[in-house]
C-alpha cells in the first residue's frame, strides 16, 4: 500500500487533524493483538448476558484496566510451539532404520516449489 505513504497523503492526514502511525506490514504483530483481544474478551464476557453495546464495552475496560494492575508478558510460542516440539521430538532421527531414504525432503510437508 505504498499509496499511504506518499507525502501528499500524509499531508492530507495532518491537515485533517489525523496523525498517522507506523503499522508493521508483517502478521506477527496482528497475531498478538488478536490474542490479546481474545483475552479480553474471554476474560470479560464470558458467562455474561450484556443487555447493551455500552455494558459491553464497560465490562472489556473493566478487564483491560484490572489486568494493567498486574500485566503478564506474553509469550511467543506457548502451547503451540510445545506441541510442534512434540511433533518433531517423535520423528525418527537421520541415524535411525525408520528414518526416511536420504535425498528425499526432510519433512512431509515441506514446499518443493
Amino acid at each position: 500500500m505504498a499509496g499511504h505513504k506518499t507525502p501528499a497523503f500524509v499531508l492530507w492526514l495532518f491537515a485533517q487533524g489525523i496523525i498517522p502511525l507506523d503499522t508493521p506490514l508483517s502478521g506477527s504483530w496482528l497475531n498478538m493483538a488478536e490474542s490479546i483481544q481474545r483475552s479480553l474478551k474471554r476474560r470479560a464476557l464470558d458467562g455474561q448476558h450484556p443487555a447493551s453495546p455500552t455494558e459491553v464495552i464497560a465490562w472489556i475496560e473493566a478487564v483491560a484496566k484490572h489486568w494493567n494492575a498486574a500485566p503478564t508478558p506474553f509469550v511467543w510460542g506457548g502451547r503451540r510451539a510445545a506441541r510442534r516440539k512434540r511433533e518433531r521430538d517423535r520423528r525418527p532421527d537421520a541415524e535411525t532404520p525408520q528414518a526416511r531414504p536420504k535425498g528425499l525432503w526432510p519433512y512431509t510437508t515441506q514446499m518443493t516449489h
